[in-house]
């Protein structure tokens, strides 16, 4: 093993896609059930949303058991694990860092004990005042163990939570400044927590007699949970013996849902906030379509992430979908030693072209973004290596222009090419013979409303204050 690293799943091959922090879910079930098969399974669903990392807290007769530990759900957890694991509460969550190390002391959840109890807290989002909080705790004499801003909110319920967790949960959201989607474990509760703008997704589902929580509705149909609603904007949900109840916001704060959790995050067959993810990516290619039309012979998709918008785009231009590129999905964590050829072979490694289908054809090639330009160049050179006379690569959103600061893991800015050269000049680049970005008014109707986004990668108009230290 010696000089090499463990590289995580397709890391040098994604590196041209922006990357989702984390997915949460938590289920509450009456006494004498237990959680933990299905918050494994829910995490399966949600595996899309981080593969570095995952874990799962249950909580039984007040006391909370966890495991947790770096890579996928399929490796951290074995059925003597999960067995362990017995309460009728639980949490679970997958992470891909963007603020703190890829460790796995900031694997989460989080437990938290302090005199009372404990908490478990699973954490999705970016706090932008992390670092001013977590500085004012420590002059505090607080002493952290992990280095990822989810530990500052878990110490902060500790420290409020004397005055009783409904209490100690709203003091904590007045003073957060970012996105979060929440779950916590308390030693009766269930509770899910929703920033005020609404930027991470958080659904709510019934399951028999019991709740689930999750980031994305996804988890609740792999658990056998029916769809309830969508968590509001700033809403508390506190879940109990009892049943459900919401604490709504009492600050007006203007809904902006990541718009990329539609565009690429999110699974095809999710829905966020009214919106079913499949057809509003499918309905941005038929946008796109109107909007930058081409005489071609074939539509073919960068699987999977651009194979919705390049059926929407076949269907309105009338060009026959096929399949051009064929994607290995058994491409995962290895011990291997980065270079430079690693890096040029990793597209290869990743995605072969069909050259039956594209041989001798003008081919529209269709996907969701483009962020480095660097693996769009290399696939549009495969294509015509393979024999594709010509090649018109289509988006199906505008150019990432601005780093994020709510929980996607952007480049710098000075790495992001739609935020340094023209539409002309990217299709130069990539040897692309036109290149169509979908507008931003495109984008918005392809979701059937009209507003309620966050888009500041696109045109940098952020919800909030941030530190402008990514640009």
């Amino acid at each position: 093993m010696k000089g090499m690293i463990v590289i995580m799943p397709n890391s040098f091959i994604t590196d041209d896609k922006l990357n989702e922090e984390c997915g949460v879910i938590g289920i509450f079930m009456p006494e004498g059930n237990n959680v933990s098969k299905s918050i494994y399974y829910g995490l399966y669903a949600l595996q899309h949303r981080g593969q570095e990392s995952a874990g799962i807290a249950v909580n039984k007769d007040g006391i909370i058991n966890y495991h947790k530990d770096m890579g996928l759900v399929s490796e951290v957890f074995s059925r003597k694990k999960i067995d362990e694991l017995e309460g009728n509460i639980g949490i679970g969550h997958v992470r891909y860092s963007t603020t703190g190390e890829s460790l796995a002391a900031n694997a989460q959840p989080l437990v938290v004990r302090y005199k009372k109890g404990s908490i478990a807290l699973a954490h999705n989002g970016n706090l932008v005042n992390a670092a001013s909080l977590r500085e004012i705790l420590e002059d505090e004499g607080v002493v952290f163990q992990t280095s990822n801003d989810s530990e500052v909110v878990a110490n902060l319920l500790a420290r409020y939570h004397k005055d009783g967790i409904e209490k100690a949960v709203k003091r904590v959201m007045e003073v957060l400044k970012g996105s979060y989607a929440l779950v916590i474990n308390t030693g009766d509760k269930l509770i899910g927590v929703r920033d005020n703008h609404g930027i991470r997704p958080l659904c709510l589902g019934k399951l028999n007699d019991g709740y689930v929580l999750a980031s994305e509705s996804c988890a609740l149909d792999t658990v056998g949970a029916e769809l309830i609603r969508d968590i509001e904007p700033g809403e508390i949900v506190i879940i109990d013996k009892n049943g459900v109840k919401s604490i709504s916001n009492d600050k007006w704060c203007k809904r902006k849902l990541c718009i990329f959790e539609v565009i690429y995050f999110a699974r095809p067959d999710s829905k966020i906030d009214d919106i079913h993810v499949y057809l509003a990516r499918k309905e941005a290619g038929r946008i796109l379509a109107r909007e930058y039309p081409v005489e071609a012979d074939i539509v073919i998709s960068v699987p999977d992430s651009g194979t919705s918008a390049a059926i929407g785009y076949a269907e309105e231009s009338g060009i026959p979908y096929s399949i051009g590129l064929i994607k290995n999905r058994y491409v995962g964590r290895t011990f291997i030693q980065p270079s430079q050829e690693l890096r040029e072979q990793g597209v290869r490694l990743k995605l072969n072209v069909l050259k039956e289908n594209v041989d001798g054809k003008r081919v529209v090639l269709v996907d969701d973004s483009i962020v480095r330009g660097t693996t769009s160049k290399r696939i549009v050179n495969m294509l015509k290596k393979a024999g594709a006379k010509e090649v018109h690569l289509r988006v199906s959103s505008p150019p990432v222009k601005y780093p994020c600061y709510f929980g996607i893991d952007t480049p710098n800015r000075k790495h992001l090419v739609g935020g340094n050269k023209t539409v002309d000049e990217i299709c130069n680049m990539i040897n692309a013979d036109s290149l169509g970005y979908l507008t931003e008014e495109g984008l918005v109707k392809s979701t059937s409303k009209n507003e309620g986004f966050c888009m500041a990668c696109f045109n940098g108009d952020y919800p909030m204050e941030v530190p402008r230290d990514n640009e």
